[in-house]
């Protein structure tokens, strides 16, 4: 799923007719035709390759997992019966990354060429000589124009107005896109994240605290965990060695720390997702494509919405998300950038987007906003970064129980077994305390609809360990509500 005919070579321009040249009046009058002839399209800028290659028009947040079952508070992933060993759950089919993917040369974050003109026919060249002169033309035109404009200004006829070159610079109110944005731009960085055989990519991050740390996502600095190189560079042009101080792969939130960290950092500020309603603006910055520090701007078009994203290569994790929707422009190199509200105020982190075409988010298509995108949730991406940076390692909320990720099941299904055999419902955790047993569906959670086992994942995780939350499940055809204290997991292991 990818941008529609990006990166595809461009029709040659339409063909101007031949410029009679009988007589010196039909060449005036064919050059005068030809000077309007339609010019040639201007060439799409094609993005970063892609990895692995989806179906038309799947949304990313409803990946069925086909075949597959999920593990999402601590056992691991099952298909009925058919438990596979591990954790975090299989991948969803739909990979959904902002950058489009995972590793490799030519990966989400890669830099692009402009590719080289095709060579034209005679016609084809006629246009474009056409097209020259007439620049020409409008060039010398505009030269004299200016200048009778200049001699007119400085007539004592002159009835124009000039502002005082002493007016000084424009002021621009607090609420408008250019003065949020001037504000966010010094305090957001573009990662360039490589592992040691060289493959890598580009994302975005921002300044978290006044101590060096940066918030962005997992997947953006994967590459750079295990003894890869891993750099931060201000719109400033000042870049900086970093290193990852902890990542949690199932909320696909990373913090890394700048190495000699200036002193001058200032973080941005913090807002309060809960808070968020939809229609609300928001601006989000990031390296579409390697383009850094680029600005989009949009509205939240709905909150809550169950995401389960993955850069789709066979070894990723599945990251599961309540995610803020954007219509604002997100593409590869977004990931791990801010997304904020007209004050200012940082409410999400950009971490995945849907794509439309047949090229898929890691195939041979590109990859591109259409207006869907998804950002973590500031006030779940604060809790996770606050406990990476005090220990290194992420903590889960779970009921303890496997639920399966197939579709049609009309909610959460709690498996009929684990992995390796094992309980499908853990012995003595949250759920086995409040009466789940295999087979229950659970269909609610505080009331909001739970509709497959990713949503339920995304949901739970958006609480912390010890909070108590009201489940509605069905059993033999009836319907039941228990509170259930959440217990933790920790690590992504």
């Amino acid at each position: 799923m990818s941008t529609e005919n990006e990166g595809n070579a461009v029709p040659p321009a339409p063909s101007a007719p031949p410029v009679p040249v009988e007589t010196p009046a039909a060449s005036a009058q064919g050059a005068s035709h030809a000077g309007g002839a339609p010019t040639a399209p201007i060439p799409a800028v094609p993005g970063a390759p892609e990895h692995a290659s989806a179906p038309v028009g799947m949304p990313a947040y409803a990946s069925d997992g086909a075949g597959q079952g999920a593990d999402p508070y601590g056992q691991a992933p099952t298909q009925g019966s058919a438990p596979e060993a591990g954790w975090p759950p299989p991948p969803p089919a739909t990979p959904s990354y902002a950058d489009g993917g995972g590793s490799g040369a030519g990966g989400w974050g890669s830099s692009y060429q402009q590719p080289a003109p095709k060579p034209r026919n005679g016609r084809g060249g006629l246009v474009a000589a056409v097209l020259v002169a007439a620049l020409v033309a409008g060039g010398v035109g505009g030269g004299i124009g200016y200048s009778l404009a200049k001699n007119d200004d400085n007539s004592t006829d002159s009835t124009t107005v000039s502002a005082p070159s002493s007016s000084g610079e424009v002021k621009r109110a607090s609420g408008t896109v250019a003065n949020v944005a001037a504000g966010a731009l010094p305090s957001t960085v573009t990662i360039e994240a490589q592992s040691t055989n060289g493959e890598g990519g580009t994302g975005t991050g921002f300044v978290f605290d006044k101590q060096g740390h940066i918030l962005t996502n997992n997947h953006v600095v994967a590459d750079a965990v295990d003894g890869g190189k891993l750099t931060a560079t201000f719109p400033s042009g000042k870049k900086y060695d970093a290193e990852v101080v902890g990542h949690a792969q199932g909320y696909d939130v990373a913090v890394i720390k700048l190495k000699n960290a200036p002193s001058d950092l200032k973080p941005l500020v913090l807002g309060d997702s809960d808070k968020v309603a939809v229609g609300d603006s928001t601006i989000a910055i990031g390296a579409p494509f390697g383009l850094s520090n680029t600005v989009t701007t949009g509205i939240i078009s709905a909150k809550n919405r169950p995401v389960a994203s993955s850069d789709g290569s066979a070894s990723s994790k599945s990251s599961y998300m309540s995610a803020l929707q954007t219509d604002a422009s997100i593409n590869p190199g977004n990931s791990g950038g801010p997304l904020l509200d007209a004050s200012g105020a940082v409410i999400g982190i950009n971490s995945a987007i849907q794509s439309s075409s047949s090229g898929g988010l890691g195939g041979s298509g590109q990859s591109g906003s259409i207006g869907l995108g998804f950002a973590i949730p500031v006030n779940q991406a604060k809790y996770v970064a606050q406990q990476l940076i005090q220990s290194g390692k992420p903590v889960y909320a779970k009921i303890g129980a496997s639920v399966s990720l197939d579709e049609g099941t009309g909610g959460a299904k709690i498996t009929e077994q684990g992995a390796s055999g094992a309980s499908a419902v853990e012995s003595g955790g949250p759920a086995a305390k409040a009466g789940l047993k295999p087979g229950d569906v659970i269909t609610k959670l505080d009331g909001m609809v739970v509709d497959s086992g990713p949503t339920l994942i995304g949901a739970i995780w958006t609480h912390k360990p010890g909070d108590t939350v009201k489940l509605t499940y069905t059993r033999d055809g009836k319907t039941h509500t228990v509170d259930v204290t959440l217990g933790s997991r920790e690590g992504d292991s």
